[in-house]
């Protein structure tokens, strides 16, 4: 689930029954319902262009959806294979749209026509990613494959490599703090005690 800012709402995907549920974020009571032709799996809130991007994980897609109307503006093709895409990211600034697919993370430029410019393989096991508009930084922790990625998008959506860490098997869905520390959540053990934090070398 997300808070929407523009709209005080919160939007849940649910990939059951095909559907994103809105909620009103003062009662958390239910206002609508909407129902897709796949299984939403993912979110993105582009405050700036009153966009919600969301994945359909069994369809390899990615489609944005108007935050007022609630009508599908745009699908494009993820790319990712059988597994289909999974997290997503954005930087509302450049409109520059980051899919996590299973072993490699894209960009696709959202803010035009959604074509993909750039992608990099991050190893097995990619469940979402972080971005930094901060340092225009992209974090991808691969829990099969024990590995963080750690990309950096230039101003034409091209992604290259700053560096791979190892981590631990199961290690996933990496949050960075300001000052480069990462914390992925450890997908067997699901508990706090169950962090796998990476920090950044001090000089």
């Amino acid at each position: 689930m997300v808070y929407v800012a523009p709209t005080k709402e919160v939007w849940v995907t649910a990939p059951r029954d095909n559907s994103v549920r809105i909620l009103d974020s003062q009662t958390l009571r239910q206002k609508e319902k909407l129902t897709f032709e796949g299984r939403p799996e993912g979110y993105a809130v582009d405050a700036q262009r009153s966009r919600f991007y969301m994945n359909y994980e069994d369809k390899d897609l990615t489609t944005a959806i108007d935050l007022q109307t609630h009508k599908t503006l745009a699908k494009w093709e993820s790319s990712c294979g059988e597994d289909g895409p999974h997290g997503l990211s954005v930087d509302q600034h450049s409109g520059y749209l980051f899919v996590a697919c299973s072993t490699q993370a894209e960009v696709l430029d959202a803010g035009h026509n959604g074509g993909k410019l750039s992608s990099i393989n991050t190893g097995d096991g990619v469940d979402d990613l972080n971005y930094s508009s901060a340092t225009h930084t992209l974090y991808v922790g691969a829990a099969k494959d024990a590995r963080l990625t750690v990309a950096r998008v230039d101003a034409t959506g091209k992604l290259s490599l700053v560096a791979e860490l190892a981590t631990h098997e199961g290690a996933r869905n990496g949050v960075v703090t300001k000052d480069g520390t990462v914390y992925l959540a450890h997908a067997q053990l699901g508990q706090l005690a169950g962090l796998v934090v990476v920090s950044p070398r001090r000089k």
